[in-house]
């Protein structure tokens, strides 16, 4: 069987790939040399920028199927009968580490998921986390900064880390939740993902409701110690990429179950803690978790540069029915996460296979830019309203207007009878074996017991007391130990 002719990017033929045209035998190189040019100013131009945040990521094609009726809540079509299935893209990703950092580190792992619905693509941007360290989006670059490498140092420093998180109560339910025994999941596959914000569906008689999305895995949790994830990082550090696309190509499809949280909208302003505060879970006793259906991952990417590095998610890719809650962390990402697709690939970056609309298409005024790659009519305008055939709005919302009262200003979120920032970190806490809880303590007195200033140890044992008095104490205690030895 022949081999196809090796070419340039243009499509002529290459003579020589194995020597470089020079002035003569053992000459110096000719700035004419086409072939080696191209492929060397290609070579230099093979990575874009990083994401700054969720940089190292695993993704995978497949299929979400609806399981049981929801149209009572949601319009949204690919939601409207049971059986119906919307093919998907998840990417998974580590949250703090660059792109070379390993997968079983301690950190909150990002569960973004697309679909490729026939109103559109849908995208679900959440984490195997419930909660989040912030509930205000002005933090967040403070946040990460915090977190990320000290740019003196080069590297992470606990003084940071633990600093930051002294000055922000509202973290101690997701460091919590990041220091116990979910902080390291065994592989992707192995732990649930959530829709973490709340979100509004709006059903086809225009009544809202406020949901949270919970994908339960159907491999079980699994998770490592501190002292596992150390030894797996150092052996493999692309052990969960290894371990989802193995699965996969074996036929063991890995697949999660979805439920929802289902509030009606009128509930919102009288519920006893602010319903969208990013750092507080809905207790399941006064939301039961209702079954929507299965997701289910059957496919690897192709190339995982261009399916995985640039795929590209945004929370303000919604569809007919769904649709934004006044959650301030998602009104902010609203906005962040499609300007940083903009600033990393380009204003263009829709139009890559990855990202486009598969069950439909995009047709719209949008024109030109770096890589711009559709085609149009000739004649079509690229200017609305006009006299020709373009398309046209609908008039009809994509979801349920949100009331909004009061004055312009940096207002602090509106107070709940019972809104705190300690409360629901105590209760998991409580919920904790007592092995789980010795695993919790060791790990936050680890890394709080590096920390150089007194008062930002005091300020985080502060925060760890007001959640619950043993918790506090055991903290205190082991710090107190470590700092000793």
């Amino acid at each position: 069987m022949s081999k196809p002719t090796l070419t340039t990017e243009s499509g002529a033929p290459v003579a020589d790939n194995q020597n470089s045209s020079t002035a003569g035998v053992g000459g110096p190189i000719l700035l004419q040399d086409q072939h080696l040019l191209e492929k060397l100013a290609r070579f230099n131009r093979e990575r874009i920028p990083e994401r700054v945040v969720h940089a190292r990521g695993s993704g995978a094609y497949g299929y979400f199927e609806v399981t049981d009726d929801v149209t009572a809540f949601t319009r949204a079509d690919f939601l409207s009968a049971v059986g119906k299935r919307t093919e998907t893209f998840i990417r998974f990703s580590t949250v703090a580490d660059n792109l070379g950092g390993p997968d079983a580190a301690r950190d909150p792992r990002g569960f973004a998921l697309k679909f490729y619905t026939e109103e559109g693509n849908y995208d679900l941007v959440g984490n195997n986390t419930p909660v989040f360290f912030i509930k205000d989006p002005l933090k967040f670059p403070d946040f990460i900064h915090s977190q990320k490498r000290d740019p003196f140092t080069g590297k992470q420093e606990p003084d940071n880390v633990w600093d930051f998180w002294a000055h922000a109560p509202e973290a101690t339910h997701q460091v919590t939740w990041l220091m116990g025994d979910r902080g390291i999941p065994a592989s992707y596959r192995h732990m649930n993902g959530y829709g973490s914000h709340t979100y509004q569906w709006t059903n086809a008689e225009g009544e809202a409701f406020f949901v949270k999305y919970h994908f339960k895995t159907n491999q079980g949790i699994r998770c490592l110690s501190s002292e596992q994830g150390a030894e797996l990082a150092g052996k493999d550090p692309n052990s969960h990429q290894t371990d989802l696309l193995q699965s996969i190509e074996r036929g063991v499809y890995p697949s999660w179950t979805l439920y929802v949280q289902i509030m009606p909208a009128a509930e919102a302003a009288d519920y006893r803690f602010n319903p969208f505060d990013l750092t507080k879970v809905w207790p399941h006793a006064d939301y039961p978790l209702q079954r929507v259906g299965r997701l289910v991952l059957d496919r690897n990417p192709d190339n995982v540069f261009a399916e995985v590095e640039q795929s590209a998610f945004s929370p303000n890719n919604f569809v007919p029915g769904i649709g934004p809650s006044p959650d301030k962390m998602l009104q902010g990402r609203l906005f962040a996460y499609a300007d940083a697709h903009r600033y990393r690939l380009g204003v263009n970056h829709t139009q890559l296979p990855v990202n486009a609309p598969k069950a439909t298409s995009a047709d719209n005024y949008g024109r030109d830019g770096f890589m711009a790659t559709n085609r149009y009519d000739r004649y079509a305008k690229n200017y609305e309203p006009n006299s020709y055939s373009g398309p046209v709005q609908t008039d009809v919302p994509l979801s349920a207007p949100l009331a909004v009262t009061g004055h312009v200003g940096t207002h602090e979120a509106p107070a709940h009878s019972k809104d705190d920032d300690f409360f629901q970190a105590g209760e998991l806490y409580r919920l904790m074996s007592e092995d789980e809880k010795k695993r919790l303590v060791d790990n936050i007195a680890g890394g709080l017991s590096q920390v150089g200033r007194d008062d930002v140890i005091e300020k985080n044992l502060a925060h760890f007391h007001t959640a619950d008095p043993d918790y506090g104490k055991r903290v205190e205690e082991r710090v107190r130990e470590l700092r000793e030895d």
